[in-house]
């Protein structure tokens, strides 16, 4: 009974961070466009327009659901959700610390202690694109549906590459379980110094699985107005919105987790601090690394424009693949050398 309350209180901390985090996150991305366009950014709701992102969650649950005539209701109302389930379920296997000692409780800091995350993470990243094409598919519209043929073309071509640029971290480590990649990159010894080859594929690949810019081929304006979420409105289209942010923010926290140290605040034991002091860096370190890959997402979009999609698919296919597969060559010839 006690493991279950913990879990629960942990899930119910992890989401409202998320949530929290979400909104924060939209007001970040103006500011930052902002910025980088020369232009002002939100400055007419609340002081400094921090209202902006509450006022927005408003007017999406005001409007009016509009569902065609001739869509699927039943797929086009579960496609969102299926969105948004898999962008918050990926998150749980994420360790954001070490432990933590409350009232005489040794606390793990992740919500699924499980030995195979990595394969968790890579098989509800899959299922996330289910969510974007039964959406295309159900709303009986030419332009949602081929935005949700293209998201299914992208994940088949990155998927592939993000799956072979772990494989260099999984031979480093000898283990499938996040927590003990993390422990093994103490230091500076990140995997992303060890297998830099591995960290900038993930990368690319990340940025198409989010479908974020340049890789938003799926609701690309000028060609599909606005891909698989043509066709939905109020809370439904908010729900998509909500899971891209969320996926941005699984992401940043995976790659941090693979490829960043995780938690680790290099030769933190070497201050000789107490413990509880040492649980909190090592939370607020792995927020400030996810925070960077946030800022470095919204960077990339503001400043790289949209591929077309013959160089989408050439760059997975030619350039990606290839990569990935030389990654795990140089990284078990390595391997081999130094006698691991």
């Amino acid at each position: 009974m006690e493991f279950l309350v913990i879990a629960l209180i942990k899930i119910v901390i992890v989401l409202l961070v998320i949530l929290t985090t979400v909104a924060n996150l939209v007001y970040m991305e103006r500011r930052i466009s902002a910025f980088i366009q020369n232009r002002i950014g939100p400055n007419r709701v609340g002081p400094w327009g921090l209202l902006q992102a509450p006022a927005d969650v408003l007017k999406l649950f005001l409007k009016e659901d509009i569902v065609p005539a001739k869509a699927n209701r039943l797929i086009h109302t579960l496609a969102p959700i299926i969105s948004i389930t898999v962008a918050m379920s990926t998150f749980a296997v994420v360790p954001f610390g070490n432990t933590i000692t409350l009232f005489g409780h040794t606390i793990k800091l992740l919500i699924a202690d499980v030995n195979i995350g990595i394969l968790y993470i890579l098989a509800l990243t899959s299922m996330g694109v289910y969510g974007i094409t039964l959406s295309g598919w159900a709303s009986n519209n030419k332009y949602s549906l081929l935005g949700g043929l293209r998201s299914s073309a992208q994940l088949i071509s990155y998927e592939l590459s993000m799956g072979l640029s772990v494989v260099g971290v999984i031979m480093i480590a000898g283990s499938l379980q996040l927590d003990r990649i993390v422990e093994l990159q103490s230091g500076f010894a990140w995997n992303a110094f060890l297998t830099p080859i591995g960290f900038v594929t993930f990368l690319v690949a990340s940025f198409a699985e989010t479908n974020r810019l340049p890789f938003d081929l799926p609701e690309a304006e000028p060609e599909l107005v606005g891909g698989y979420h043509t066709e939905y409105s109020g809370m439904k289209f908010g729900t998509f919105f909500l899971a891209e942010y969320a996926n941005m923010i699984t992401s940043s926290a995976v790659i941090t987790t693979l490829f960043l140290g995780g938690w680790q605040f290099p030769y933190l034991e070497t201050f000789g601090l107490p413990d509880l002091l040492v649980s909190v860096t090592q939370v607020l370190t792995f927020v400030v690394k996810v925070g960077a890959l946030l800022v470095f997402y919204m960077w990339v979009r503001w400043t790289i424009p949209r591929f077309r999609y013959d160089q989408l698919m050439n760059l997975g296919w030619k350039v990606m693949l290839p990569l990935a597969l030389l990654n795990v060559v140089v990284t078990g010839a390595w391997l081999l050398i130094i006698g691991r």
